[in-house]
């Protein structure tokens, strides 16, 4: 396909960014796929391909779904306003210090981007809407700190999916054993995590010297005017997962809150450190079905908890239609081999000390096309170890490119406005997608730039 096959991202990330219309410009990306590959029934040719998987159940199922309903609960039982009240006179007394918080959440929850988007920003949401603090910086602090902190904190499924990648690839990796150590020992090199973390922590202490002019007016806004979103703003949840209906006889608690989260939490955390696998759909339906049960020994009437739940699969609907055209555009760039020519074209760049920098570009820019860092590395890890170890096999140097390559993925799955981690942070945290695009992208690009530059003058150093 050559260069038309980055014409399907080219096209969404046009359209949305020039009509901050997600779905419309999800949809004609789609379209367009169809088009450039003569597949004209985008519904059999793409979508139930992309959409009838397991993955995609889980997401629906899961994220959407149950966490929807478990959000739906709260507005019945008032448990994540119960904690938001609890933290707030105990750890939170005012905006700054419920933007810290939220970063502490979101480093917490440092299972994977998705997980980490949703949690941290179901916990944190209540506290900083009370402190007005702005919805584009409320999803700057869940998002930048979702991908990146599952990188360097790598207590989750990221470093034995790389180490699957990369084994074989160069004689460091001959089991993934050792693609999962060289992995761990790469986390100094993984500048743009490292970096995004500390700028966002800066930024919600309130100490970072430059936020971008759209940041700057966002916060200014909420402040003084109480209004958290854009007045031109379309949020991608709904009133059911934020409007209160407790029953005048229910007692809501933080056990409302706490016990089913820390079941959720406890088997994710636990499955982890005892088979190596994360129970993630197992992990959210036992906290829902934990959630119920609490509540029905509390009072609360079962239709009351049936209807909490409903209410709360209603409010993502239109996130869930959203990540559905997203997972299909990106199903559509994989037929049309879009990752693949955006590395083919600019290996001709290569440098031997510009290489880590080059790779992080050649990653971002992937992971921004296909909204996916993990699709990214199936596609730059095993071109690019290779290509690394036959310029120098000095491990230091393979770091350097290591670490670049999950940077970079992780920069374009955090910035692009059709990663599920960007539509899935501005879900949870009531925000508009393209507004939180707007506001963070400066932001990711400074982290970025600066890992780049620090990967360079490391790589000319040993070279």
């Amino acid at each position: 396909m050559g260069f038309f096959s980055l014409l399907p991202a080219l096209i969404t990330l046009l359209v949305v960014f020039a009509t901050k219309n997600v779905v419309a410009a999800l949809f004609l990306g789609v379209i367009t796929g169809g088009v450039v590959s003569a597949q004209y029934n985008v519904v059999d040719g793409f979508m139930l391909p992309a959409l009838g998987t397991a993955s995609f159940a889980t997401i629906l199922l899961v994220y959407l779904w149950a966490l929807g309903g478990m959000i739906g609960l709260w507005t019945r039982t008032g448990g994540a306003q119960a904690f938001a009240e609890m933290a707030g006179r105990t750890l939170v007394r005012g905006a700054t210090s419920a933007r810290i918080f939220g970063w502490l959440v979101g480093v917490l929850f440092h299972q994977g981007g998705t997980i980490s988007t949703i949690l941290a920003g179901t916990t944190v949401r209540p506290l900083t809407d009370k402190h007005k603090v702005s919805k584009e910086e409320l999803t700057y602090i869940v998002d930048s700190t979702a991908s990146p902190v599952a990188t360097v904190l790598p207590f989750n499924a990221w470093p034995l999916y790389v180490a699957g990648l990369v084994v074989g690839t160069t004689p460091l990796f001959a089991t993934e054993d050792d693609g999962v150590a060289f992995f761990i020992s790469s986390i100094p090199f993984n500048f743009y995590a490292i970096f995004a973390l500390l700028a966002t922590l800066l930024f919600a202490w309130g100490k970072l010297p430059w936020v971008g002019s759209a940041m700057k007016q966002a916060i200014h806004r909420a402040r003084t005017t109480g209004q958290l979103n854009a007045p031109t703003a379309k949020p991608i949840t709904s009133d059911e997962l934020v409007t209160m209906k407790l029953p005048k006889d229910y007692s809501p608690s933080v056990a409302d809150f706490a016990v089913p989260m820390g079941v959720l939490l406890a088997i994710v955390i636990g499955s982890y450190i005892m088979t190596g696998e994360v129970l993630i759909a197992q992990a959210f339906g036992l906290a829902v079905i934990t959630a119920i049960v609490l509540a029905l020994i509390k009072g609360l009437p079962l239709g009351e908890a049936i209807d909490g739940f409903v209410d709360g699969c209603k409010g993502v609907t239109v996130g869930a239609l959203i990540l559905a055209l997203a997972v299909t555009l990106g199903y559509v760039s994989k037929q049309l081999g879009t990752a693949n020519y955006i590395v083919e074209t600019t290996s001709d760049w290569v440098v031997d000390p510009l290489l880590p920098a080059i790779l992080m570009v050649i990653c971002m820019g992937v992971a921004f096309s296909i909204g996916s860092s993990w699709g990214t590395f199936a596609v730059v890890f095993p071109l690019a170890m290779p290509l690394a170890y036959a310029i120098d096999p000095n491990p230091m140097y393979l770091h350097l490119c290591f670490g670049a390559v999950v940077g970079g993925a992780v920069f374009g799955d955090q910035a692009s406005p059709i990663s599920d981690t960007t539509i899935l942070s501005a879900l949870a945290c009531g925000g508009d997608v393209m507004d939180h695009v707007k506001t963070q992208l400066p932001l990711a690009l400074a982290a970025a730039s600066l890992a780049a530059v620090t990967s360079t003058a490391l790589a000319f150093a040993i070279l």
